[in-house]
């Protein structure tokens, strides 16, 4: 089996299924590279939990403003338009229905579009954030993570084992092996890398796949 998508080339894919004028969250880790996707000539709004409203592609090596950044702490450009403003006005648009899809990154994805990504097992605490806002209130959930955990799990799975965030809201999964849609009993493959074989996936899922 070849490598499959790249990082970058993972949140390319979903990018590429953004509409032109939706408000975009980008959530911390491979979703924040979403906003460095040339979509043009459509147009979306990129929002992050933060405060940073209408932001850009990641800054390059020298030319970072040290006070600007995303959700994940990468320092972000500001294109025409954006604003800065304060963190309960950011989840006044998240709980106020505003966001158009919400990128996460998670641990396990079920094929109910349940979806786990705040705890790890025999993890004490955990890390929310803004997760169950974002997926409560976002019109759609898009999910970008690797298709297997560092010691070969699958992370499409047919229920979740780790503590769920929410469920049956995951319209859309990314993973380096491909793109896949949650339809309840089993993953629609949408899309497989290139080079990729269906082989290969079905034995790195944990659950049924379909064509």
């Amino acid at each position: 089996m070849t490598q499959g998508y790249t990082r970058q080339q993972m949140a390319d894919r979903i990018a590429a299924r953004f509409q032109d004028g939706w408000i975009v969250n980008l959530g911390v880790g491979i979703p924040t590279l979403c906003s460095n996707t040339d979509i043009s000539p459509r147009h979306v709004i990129y929002h992050s939990e933060n405060g940073v409203i209408g932001y850009g592609p990641v800054a390059v090596a020298g030319a970072e403003d040290l006070d600007l950044v995303n959700a994940g702490g990468q320092n972000v450009t500001l294109l025409a338009g954006a604003a800065v403003v304060h963190h309960a006005d950011s989840f006044a648009i998240i709980r106020g229905g505003r966001i158009d899809v919400t990128v996460m990154g998670a641990y396990e994805v079920s094929a109910g579009g349940d979806f786990a990504n705040w705890k790890l097992a025999g993890a004490k605490g955990g890390g929310i954030g803004g997760a169950m806002d974002l997926a409560a209130c976002a019109q759609r959930v898009f999910i970008i993570m690797e298709h297997v955990t560092r010691a070969g799990a699958p992370r499409l799975v047919e229920r979740c084992a780790l503590p769920v965030t929410a469920r049956g809201v995951v319209r859309l999964v990314a993973t380096d092996l491909g793109l896949f849609e949650p339809l309840g009993e089993a993953f629609r493959i949408v899309e497989l890398a290139p080079g990729i074989g269906r082989d290969a996936v079905a034995a790195a899922t944990g659950t049924a796949l379909l064509d």
